[in-house]
């Protein structure tokens, strides 16, 4: 059974083995989905993403536990990357109109990840103004979610796909297809998964026409990156899949040393590969 929705900015598919009385529980598996997307949501202005950038630096905001999640996995990975997956870098795709303008730019310097603190597991504070974009890591986290309601739902084995960012669990295993960097309309056989996740970075169609720009961002020196190989890195979980691709987009290491600890492993693709 395969059901798919348009949802975080690309298609969800939910895929299950069971029949169809579990249709109830999709719908769950979906709500969770749309949840993550109304809370940690760039484009939306009511969303409490956007409210942690207009005023978590003016007083301390109580958030969801979902979003205190997210915020705190990312510091986790910030840490252990050395500051290469940052997500305090939305005044940047801002600035180059990849995303909507909801703040002032010209009035702050912003800070980033590392500057939003807890002052109680649900309660942020930021020392200083902040424009956080959460789309390089909250794609991942909505997949776990689904699973987990999945799981709890009592489906014994099935996958979730956000526009490339998969996570297979049960029994089940699925064959994976990645884009070829030269021929982005060309799929890559590079095997299959059973219980784990896998994401990719690409630039795919960043280059479609004169005026695109890329998405991804060093936060090291606040250039927007370009490369032509696709990267994608495979760990028990969907949001440390979804975050540590940037970790190796920008660095363009395969080995980097903040893959272990979260026991995940990477896979490049060059540009130059043949069909």
């Amino acid at each position: 059974m395969i059901r798919c929705k348009p949802l975080l900015g690309t298609f969800v598919e939910i895929r299950i083995e069971d029949e169809l009385q579990y249709s109830k529980v999709l719908n769950e598996a979906f709500l969770a989905i749309e949840q993550v997307q109304s809370l940690m949501g760039f484009h939306n202005p009511e969303s409490e993403l956007s409210q942690i950038n207009a005023s978590s630096y003016l007083e301390p905001l109580q958030i969801h536990s979902w979003t205190a999640e997210v915020i705190s996995i990312a510091k986790e990975v910030f840490q252990l990357s050395n500051g290469l997956f940052n997500c305090g870098i939305g005044h940047l795709l801002v600035e180059a109109d990849l995303l909507p303008k909801h703040i002032c730019l010209g009035a702050h310097a912003f800070g980033g990840i590392e500057d939003v603190l807890f002052l109680e597991p649900n309660l942020v504070y930021s020392t200083v103004p902040l424009c956080l974009d959460l789309g390089g890591i909250a794609k991942g986290y909505a997949v776990d979610r689904a699973v987990e309601i999945l799981l709890a739902g009592g489906i014994q084995s099935g996958s979730v796909n956000a526009g490339g960012d998969l996570r297979v669990f049960g029994d089940c295993s699925q064959d994976i297809h990645i884009r070829n960097p030269a021929n982005p309309h060309e799929l890559i056989h590079i095997g299959n998964i059973r219980k784990g996740a896998i994401a990719t970075s690409s630039l795919y169609f960043s280059k479609r026409d004169a005026d695109a720009k890329s998405y991804l961002v060093n936060p090291l020196n606040d250039e927007l990156l370009e490369f032509s190989e696709s990267y994608s890195v495979i760990a028990n979980q969907c949001v440390y899949a979804d975050a540590l691709t940037k970790v190796v987009s920008i660095s363009g290491d395969t080995q980097h040393p903040c893959l272990s600890h979260f026991s995940a492993q990477a896979i490049k693709i060059p540009y130059t590969l043949s069909s």
